[in-house]
């Protein structure tokens, strides 16, 4: 997608702090960080929001989702970390290309807001 933020860090058209990195997904740190650690993780194809998530993209999902725990280890989230997945507007997505936010490194609160 041409104008889509993300998909420009993927790229690399845009500079981003790199957490994690593969051929199918992308992690980084986040600009305005919620927790001392705060990296968004997203999938290089262009989805817009978890509903607009194919049976094709099955197994991308899955993929994305098991990485979780390895780049929570590499970033020392051994205490436990936080895993987020807003989704359109009630749920306060502003970017809409599907990312999972990876928090950690403070005692997170319930609810969460």
């Amino acid at each position: 997608m041409a104008d889509c933020i993300f998909c420009k860090i993927a790229a690399k058209e845009i500079p981003g702090k790199i957490a994690y990195e593969d051929d199918r997904i992308l992690a980084f740190h986040d600009l305005e960080p919620q927790a001392p650690v705060h990296v968004l993780i997203i999938p290089k194809k262009h989805i817009a929001s978890l509903d607009q998530v194919t049976e094709d993209d099955r197994e991308l999902m899955g993929y994305l989702m098991s990485k979780v725990k390895d780049i929570a280890k590499e970033l020392g989230l051994d205490n436990g970390y936080r895993v987020v997945i807003n989704t359109g507007d009630d749920g306060m997505q502003t970017v809409k290309h599907l990312h999972v936010h990876l928090l950690g490194k403070r005692k997170m609160t319930w609810p969460p807001g």
